[in-house]
């Protein structure tokens, strides 16, 4: 089967229940090692990827503040769904889009569309039980932006995407899940914890890929990381980290120490 081909279609697929069930038959095919990745298909630019109509996008900074009512709470928790159901689709686009890369690149990105699938499920599944459902609530397009501006190379997409997008999550969670505790939505916290612990492997997967195809075009991984946040993201990236979760995502010393310049 054409690994690429699928994941294209997993990508563009507008509704949420078929897109779920591509990306279960594209990992079901991985784990039977039923993919070709010798395949080819044609590479497009996808502007937009396949959503349902609701959420509403909206800009980041329009965004309002969610409050410390229940409904902020339940906000959160769609706010939260909204940026697994993006991280479908980054990680579809990384399995789709860049070629002539080793299988396990795109046997990584698989599992990884897979088990951002899961997350979103086990949120949209919470949030029904609250009463409301995934598109309830406005929702914003900034990991896309990234996606999309990082398309010309998988190096940068390996760089700023898993590590300083998606490892955001990692730096945000354990402050969540304190005003969780907090709350009558407790049942938030131990979800928080699957999709952590999962995301710090997410991160790691980046990480693994950056410092591949930096050895392998002879690149110093500081300086090029460093080159990558000043043409994409600039005075933007600024902390608190956290550090001891991307020590366990395989940021090396180097790496924290520039997050700690910052």
């Amino acid at each position: 089967m054409n690994p690429f081909e699928l994941s294209y279609n997993a990508l563009m697929c507008t509704s949420i229940v078929e897109k779920i069930d591509l990306v279960d038959q594209l990992q079901e095919l991985k784990n039977k090692k039923s993919l070709n990745f010798q395949s080819t298909y044609s590479i497009n630019p996808v502007e937009h990827p396949g959503r349902p109509i609701k959420p509403t996008l909206a800009r980041f900074n329009s965004m309002p503040k969610r409050g410390k009512s229940d409904l902020g709470f339940i906000e959160t928790i769609h706010a939260i769904c909204h940026i697994e159901f993006n991280a479908i689709n980054l990680a579809l686009d990384a399995a789709y889009r860049f070629r002539n890369m080793p299988a396990q690149f795109y046997q990584d990105w698989i599992q990884v569309a897979f088990e951002e699938s899961q997350h979103f499920q086990l949120l949209n599944n919470y949030l029904i039980e609250l009463g409301y459902q995934y598109g309830d609530f406005h929702g914003h397009n900034g990991l896309w932006k990234m996606t999309h501006e990082t398309n010309y190379d998988v190096l940068a997409r390996m760089a700023l995407v898993p590590r300083v997008l998606e490892a955001r999550g990692l730096d945000a969670t354990p402050k969540i899940q304190k005003r969780f505790k907090k709350s009558k939505f407790t049942a938030m916290v131990d979800l928080l914890d699957i999709i952590f612990n999962d995301e710090i492997g997410h991160v790691k997967i980046g990480n693994f890929w950056f410092h591949y195809l930096c050895q392998e075009r002879k690149l110093d991984p500081m300086i090029t990381f460093d080159q990558m946040i000043q043409r994409h993201i600039g005075e933007d990236l600024r902390g608190p980290f956290n550090l001891e979760a991307r020590k366990l995502a395989n940021f090396n010393l180097s790496e924290i120490n520039y997050l700690k310049a910052l």
